[in-house]
């Protein structure tokens, strides 16, 4: 794959994301209005493996990110292009690229709606729907149904405890990057007859806080496993990124005051990428569009 290409009056060169100053890889989000701040990247680069496209005199045209997931899963995503190289082809070298690297793993990413046609036309499918759900907590929170378990704040090094959960409901293992997002968050599980059931995280993240990965069999453990950490984000900013349309979750995060701001496709491509098991755990709540 060329490693350059021309966009009308400019040359662009792929090269490394590690390589490249933070600091315009945050000018690049801001550019395109995504909230990512210099830690949040800080973050990525660490978790996964990218390519930027500057130009001759080091100007960020674009990103394009993979993130290994056990063996043969990849998500993507941190898929950027300046608004001055868009509906130019730059989108698509960048994701040549990045699919040449990820060679024959299965893929999964979050499509916006301006990226969706360029993901159709590299042979993604669609799955579900992403609701960004997001707002100020308020200062009560709604009733919650009656606990069935045991809720506990866990450290970060009792992670091997969640990572089996985890691997049901997400379909393969991610420890690696469970113990990079738990490093600055908190984790806090269910335990039911002595059985881990659930799980969530909570950390920083772009205008405030994002809470997830949310796993959890059910929608009463889910809003548990949620509201432990919404109580203590009152007037704070808080996002849950949800595949679930309805239900009692749903409507949870809806009176929390966590209102529908966007939505994105999660795609895939070799495989199906979302399967659920009866009565077994699910995902409730994303680690983040490019996580999944």
């Amino acid at each position: 794959m060329q490693r350059s290409v021309r966009l009308k009056s400019f040359e662009l060169v792929a090269r490394d994301i590690a390589e490249v100053d933070v600091k315009l890889l945050h000018a690049l989000s801001i550019g395109v209005g995504w909230p990512h701040r210099p830690q949040d990247w800080e973050l990525l680069r660490r978790a996964g493996h990218g390519i930027v496209a500057v130009d001759g005199i080091g100007r960020v045209f674009g990103s394009a990110m993979w993130f290994p997931q056990g063996d043969d899963l990849a998500t993507i995503g941190s898929v950027i292009t300046a608004p001055r190289g868009q509906a130019q082809g730059g989108g698509r070298w960048l994701m040549d690229l990045v699919l040449e690297q990820c060679g024959d793993r299965i893929l999964t990413l979050n499509a916006t709606h301006p990226a969706y046609p360029l993901y159709v036309s590299l042979g993604f499918t669609a799955e579900a729907i992403v609701y960004k759900c997001q707002g100020e907590v308020p200062p009560e929170l709604p009733a919650t149904p009656v606990l069935e378990g045991e809720l506990n704040v866990k450290s970060s090094n009792r992670l091997k405890e969640i990572t089996s959960l985890d691997t049901r409901a997400f379909g393969t293992n991610r420890e690696r990057v469970l113990a990079l997002l738990s490093e600055n968050a908190s984790v806090c599980t269910l335990k039911r007859g002595g059985e881990i059931v659930g799980y969530s995280m909570r950390r920083e993240f772009g205008r405030g806080h994002v809470i997830g990965p949310i796993v959890a069999k059910n929608d009463h453990d889910a809003i548990h496993l949620t509201a432990v950490h919404l109580k203590d984000l009152t007037r704070r900013f808080v996002r849950v990124d949800t595949r679930e349309k309805d239900g009692m979750f749903a409507e949870f995060l809806q009176q929390s005051r966590l209102g529908l701001s966007d939505t994105v496709t999660t795609m895939s491509k070799g495989r199906r990428f979302l399967t659920r098991e009866d009565n077994g755990p699910w995902v409730y709540g994303l680690a983040g569009h490019a996580l999944n």
